[in-house]
């Protein structure tokens, strides 16, 4: 299948920029959730943006549910889409789930990404008791998160939405992700979902080579503050910075603020 198909792929910025920036979104958004940030690296920056498989105008027919039994295949993804594009010099955000499959393709695939950004993500979102680790939710609480999603999806997505999103009094916010959310198929989506949530990925962080810088939200309720300062503890050569803005998807509440992060970590 053609990569730039299947991933609904757009290249914009400055295509003769010796620096590239790939923006990867994260469950149940599309790449238009950077369309407040990219302009500010459009004169700068090759800008490469892309649809995870199984969301946004991605390809439906590339979906597999053995591919993407693991976030794995989203970071073979991602090497197939930088070698198609023959891309250098990459710089990855990735938000959510996708800062994981930045950080997983830094290790298995050494030499594509130069520097990692990973904005609103984690390494597990399940607490772990036996050593103290607390990734912000328990079996119970999971099990009643997947409940309500196998229910009645759209309802779910209506409600997890405003959770997710913050910012109550921007409610337009949470009605376009409920929008993009609600956009996936619900069978995919709770596929999806489950590779995510049940995620372990903290043996991989001391591997992680690379430059990182790790961007924190108040109040995210996927993300407690205490998972970015796990990452900036386990994650050599990273540093973590804070913006000040509720909910999971600072890119959308707060861009100015994810803009200067940026391009300070640049």
């Amino acid at each position: 299948m053609d990569i730039i198909a299947r991933n609904h792929i757009h290249v914009i910025g400055n295509l003769d920029a010796p620096q590239t920036l790939m923006f990867a979104h994260g469950f149940g958004l599309d790449q238009t959730t950077f369309s407040k940030v990219t302009p500010s690296f459009e004169s700068d920056y090759k800008i490469v943006l892309f649809d995870n498989v199984g969301g946004g105008k991605a390809e439906m027919k590339a979906y597999s549910p053995k591919r993407y039994e693991s976030i794995h295949g989203y970071a073979t993804d991602l090497a197939d889409i930088i070698q198609a594009l023959e891309l250098k010099h990459v710089t990855f955000v990735g938000h959510s789930v996708s800062g994981m499959t930045g950080l997983l393709n830094s290790i298995h695939y050494p030499g594509m990404i130069e520097k990692l950004i990973l904005l609103g993500s984690s390494p597990r979102y399940l607490n772990d008791p036996k050593d103290g680790y607390i990734g912000g939710f328990d079996h119970l609480a999971l099990n009643g998160l997947f409940e309500a999603m196998e229910g009645n999806y759209h309802a779910w997505a209506a409600g997890f939405s405003k959770l997710a999103m913050r910012n109550e009094d921007r409610p337009e916010l949470a009605n376009a992700f409920a929008d993009t959310l609600s956009a996936i198929r619900p069978d995919i989506a709770i596929q999806v979902a489950k590779a995510i949530f049940y995620l372990d990925y903290r043996e991989e962080l001391p591997k992680v080579t690379l430059p990182t810088l790790v961007v924190q939200t108040t109040n995210d309720i996927a993300v407690p503050a205490v998972v970015s300062e796990y990452l900036e503890t386990h994650i050599p050569n990273s540093r973590r910075t804070q913006v000040q803005t509720e909910g999971h998807f600072p890119q959308v509440s707060a861009p100015t603020e994810v803009i200067a992060a940026i391009q300070s970590f640049l």
